[in-house]
């Protein structure tokens, strides 16, 4: 009988490619990887790796291999998922990966309610852009997703992942409080002033590339709180959405741009593991999250300076 350990090993190796990288997803070391692979091999009688350079490929019935694992290890997830709702019980461990913005300002209140709510469960966060989150939930790294997908540069969901909308993040042009700009504005006309944005890769600076071919930005910048320092400081513009801004610094102001832009906050999981009674609750206490951090947002744009 094929070990179900070893099974995970090659599957991480298959995906990752490394086994350093695959010891990393695995939580254990590349020589924990490596051993496991050679009693596999023992188990089967059969070369399923060998030596590429200084790394490892898969051979031929390494592939094969590994083709099966990824289907014995979802079988597996829906089997755990099948017995904890039997239970009805919300236990074990859940993992949360989710993009900066959430994880600061929605994350927070959901994983304490759950904390509150559910002893028995255990969590876990891990903040990563879209793009990895969701690689990291189909390889089965992470159990629930949140995510931020711009309608003109969506998320593609691969087969067998669920995802339900938490709701629509809007998001203001910030300007410095002495610019020419006021009122209501299009992004067209923004053309040529000084941009601040997201380092490239980022899903925020691919959704600016795409509603505004050929910007070429000033300042790349990951946290939306430097970005508004920035724009106090006179530095230049940027795009921020509601859900990352609190309290606008000093020297800063909004304008609002016709049309609004929005992007969709969104919580993703495997469909193998829909059934266990944890990612339900974790649904329920991002809902209640997104609410609460939403009566606060509306707060800040009455108050907001114009």
């Amino acid at each position: 009988m094929i070990d179900l350990g070893r099974l995970r090993a090659l599957h991480a190796v298959a995906s990752y490619k490394t086994v350093l990288a695959a010891g990393q997803a695995l939580h254990c070391t590349p020589s924990a990887v490596s051993q496991q692979l050679a009693k596999l091999e023992r188990e089967t009688g059969t070369t399923l790796v060998e030596k590429d350079g200084r790394g490892l490929r898969l051979t031929e019935a390494g592939q094969l291999l590994a083709r099966h694992a990824e289907r014995v290890l979802a079988t597996v997830d829906e089997a755990e998922a099948a017995l904890a709702a039997h239970r009805d019980t919300v236990t074990g461990r859940l993992t949360v990966v989710a993009f900066a913005t959430a994880c600061r300002a929605l994350l927070p209140w959901a994983l304490h309610r759950l904390a509150s709510e559910h002893p028995q469960l255990s969590t876990g966060l891990l903040e990563a852009n879209p793009h990895e989150g969701l690689d990291a939930l189909h390889r089965g790294h992470v159990d629930l997703a949140v995510l931020d997908d711009w309608p003109e540069a969506p998320l593609r969901y691969p087969a067998g992942i669920a995802h339900v909308e938490l709701g629509w993040d809007l998001v203001d042009l910030v300007v410095p409080s002495g610019h020419r700009l006021s009122g209501t504005t299009t992004l067209a006309k923004c053309r040529d002033e000084r941009w601040i944005a997201a380092p490239v890769g980022d899903i925020c600076h691919e959704w600016l590339m795409r509603v505004m071919p050929g910007l070429q930005p000033d300042f790349h910048v990951g946290e939306f709180e430097t970005q508004m320092t920035l724009i106090a400081a006179g530095l230049g513009i940027a795009v921020i959405p509601r859900l990352a801004r609190t309290a606008l610094p000093d020297g800063a102001r909004i304008v609002k741009l016709n049309p609004e832009p929005r992007r969709r906050v969104v919580v993703a999981w495997r469909e193998a593991a829909a059934a266990r009674p944890a990612i339900k609750a974790a649904e329920q206490a991002l809902r209640a999250s997104w609410t609460q951090a939403s009566a606060a947002r509306a707060s800040r744009t009455v108050n907001a300076p114009a």
